[in-house]
């Protein structure tokens, strides 16, 4: 019943899905205001069948209705319930259902949002949108169908990955992950109106500019979550590996960045204009490409699905993306010329520039690096592993460079900036950029690129703060309002200013994170006796006892250790072994001790058969919470930018339908 109800939903949604497509064009070429309210009730409707089969999918796994091969594959008796609802996600053809459900409340969204302030826009936007909408919706009904039945069902399923029922974190790192990859169909959508209907000037770019950053801040919180559930999970004591699947999901976030840092130079000077529309492009593709890399198995990720059929489709898909959209940039390529020109070197249209190209540079090295040994297997016919030191030669010189672009950019005047504000703006954080070298060279810090990284990482921070600290200074004189009072209002004022800013404090603790973890790292790998301790910096721990139990999907062997610090006990550490009858394998679980200090991290190895011995590997990794505080005030400053003026919210809908005529093209 549920396979038969589901396949009929997702055919039924991508036929509704094509029809709206076609006749919203219709509709406003035609100029019929009945045919662009249907293509809007096509979205409604999409959205409606889109959640309806995830409802339907998600009542087949938490009853365990094995006669649908996806729940035989990825659920069973014996998994917990939280993993059995979030196994819509841990495979193929569920994580395409998610996709399309995002890709449908998106597209609502933007529709409910847009379609009185963009009457012009939206047809075509969602023309656009549900176009992408049948692409995925055709996958799910045809070559990746979730709903797919399986003769005679089997008493009981495999269960998901064991990877995936180690941490809850995979409650929430890919849907935030997807969010940020779809959440740029709706930019890309509304960049593509701009070019069918030529109205080219800074509409499109102040329409899409809040879509944008709630694209850039779910895809920040999804690899940044993603570094995190690695870390947990893996048992490998790192963050990023430059996984093939990872890169895949830094890709759009550094061309996203990109955009959102020029797009504020198309504003101010009405420059790059091209290049704007170029980056959207660049970044929407991107996403679509990462999803290619995830699903195709062409490459090997632990983060990866198994090899599928609808590699070769999303390639197709990839290629009409590209081809339609810079045929239509090369078509409208007259009215798109810059209407401001670089008028100094210095200045901060200049260091956005800077940073633009800086970004792309980073962007293109990742690309080549992750498709490099399938070009060297199609090429030469062996395929070439490329690592950490590839990308770390490459990209660490070019993000240095970028954290100082980012100190600099929004302190520097538009057009020309004067030798006094230079001075004005810049002496005290390079003054303690300087001390913060000498006190980092003081602790141990050698080597140039990590104590150019904390100096230029103080150098960021404090012209963050200087900036705080003279906007409140300056309406306490003008109002007497109290400190905090003063940092609300200011940052109220100007949304987006200060939000930029709290996401550039962001980036700053997450450099200042990876790289004291890097630099700093201590790790020792030793076999104990019962009763016997090992030593690694401050920390003495004691292996007391292995113990072992079954559990309704698998066995766990756990060790427990005590961690003492100058004779004084701190914590009692569990690492463990889980041993999953589908795996031939055990997969370990790490415990971590985090403060804001350092991460004690212990790896229980190996242990011999009757428990009295046990290796155990041992790190310790400085500040590495600080990774995830940073990314957390990364998306608190996204939030800050994003959120609504009430005066706005007032005032733009009567402006913009008074200026909208129907039909207009």
């Amino acid at each position: 019943m549920i396979s038969t109800l589901g396949r009929f939903t997702m055919v039924l949604a991508l036929g509704i899905a094509l029809y709206g497509a076609i006749v919203s064009i219709l509709g406003v070429r035609r100029r019929k205001p009945a045919l662009i309210e249907s293509g809007r009730g096509a979205v409604f409707a999409v959205f409606g069948l889109a959640t309806f089969a995830v409802l339907l999918m998600e009542a087949a796994l938490v009853g365990r209705d094995f006669s649908i091969q996806y729940v035989a594959r990825n659920a069973s008796l014996g998994t917990p319930l939280l993993y059995t609802v979030i196994a819509l996600w841990g495979a193929l053809e569920g994580s395409i259902l998610l996709w399309i459900w995002i890709l449908a409340l998106m597209s609502l969204l933007a529709v409910v949002i847009e379609g009185r302030r963009n009457r012009e826009a939206i047809p075509y936007a969602t023309a656009v949108l549900l176009s992408i909408s049948a692409f995925f919706l055709f996958l799910a009904a045809f070559p990746a169908n979730p709903f797919a039945a399986i003769f005679p069902p089997p008493a009981d399923g495999r269960g998901p990955n064991p990877l995936l029922q180690n941490h809850p974190l995979m409650a929430i790192h890919p849907p935030c992950l997807y969010a940020g990859y779809v959440g740029w169909s709706v930019p890309y959508a509304f960049a593509m109106a701009a070019l069918m209907t030529g109205r080219l000037g800074e509409e499109w770019i102040r329409t899409v500019r809040r879509w944008s950053i709630v694209a850039w801040g779910f895809l920040t919180v999804g690899v940044i979550l993603g570094g995190w559930w690695s870390y947990e999970v893996l048992g490998w004591g790192g963050y990023w590996a430059w996984d093939p699947v990872e890169n895949a999901s830094l890709l759009p976030w550094l061309t996203g960045t990109a955009f959102l840092h020029s797009i504020m130079i198309q504003e101010r000077r009405k420059m790059l204009k091209v290049w704007n529309l170029a980056l959207i492009i660049t970044t929407f593709a991107l996403t679509i490409f990462g999803t290619f890399l995830t699903r195709s198995g062409i490459l090997s990720s632990v983060h990866a699905f198994s090899e599928s059929t609808i590699g070769p489709m999303f390639l197709a898909f990839i290629g009409v993306i590209l081809l339609v959209s810079f045929g239509l940039l090369v078509y409208r390529s007259d009215g798109l010329k810059a209407e401001g020109d670089l008028d100094s070197l210095v200045s901060r249209e200049t260091a956005f520039l800077m940073n633009n190209l800086l970004l792309l540079g980073f962007a293109f090295a990742v690309f080549l690096g992750t498709l490099f040994p399938l070009i060297s297997e199609a090429v030469r016919g062996v395929k070439v592993s490329v690592g950490e030191p590839f990308f770390n030669k490459v990209n660490v010189p070019i993000g240095l460079v970028l954290i100082f672009l980012m100190a600099i950019g929004p302190l520097i005047a538009w057009r020309r900036a004067s030798l006094d504000s230079l001075r004005r703006n810049f002496s005290l954080p390079l003054l303690l950029a300087f001390l913060g070298t000498g006190v980092s060279s003081i602790l141990g810090v050698r080597g140039l690129y990590p104590l150019l990284a904390f100096s230029l990482a103080m150098f960021a921070a404090a012209t963050v703060i200087q900036e705080f600290a003279r906007g409140v200074r300056a309406r306490r004189q003008i109002s007497g309002e109290g400190y905090l009072t003063a940092l609300s209002n200011l940052t109220k004022r100007s949304r987006r200013r200060y939000g930029g800013l709290i996401v550039h404090l962001g980036v700053v603790l997450v450099v200042i994170g990876i790289t004291a973890s890097t630099v700093f790292r201590l790790e020792k790998e030793v076999s104990l006796k019962r009763g016997e301790s090992m030593h690694l910096g401050r920390y003495q721990v004691r292996f007391d006892d292995l113990t072992a139990w079954q559990e309704a999907h698998r066995f766990v062997v756990q060790g427990t250790f005590t961690v003492l610090n100058a004779n004084r006990q701190v914590a009692e550490m569990r690492p463990a072994k889980r041993f999953y009858p589908s795996e031939q394998q055990p997969i370990g679980t790490v415990d971590v001790r985090s403060t804001p200090r350092e991460d004690l991290y212990l790896i229980l190895s190996s242990f011999t058969q009757d428990g009295a011995s046990a290796t155990l590997k041992v790190l310790i990794r400085p500040l590495v919470m600080w990774i995830w505080i940073g990314g957390a005030v990364m998306a608190l400053g996204a939030l800050v930018a994003i959120w609504p003026d009430r005066r706005v919210l007032v005032a733009e809908p009567v402006k913009e339908r008074v200026a909208w005529q129907p039909g207009r093209s």
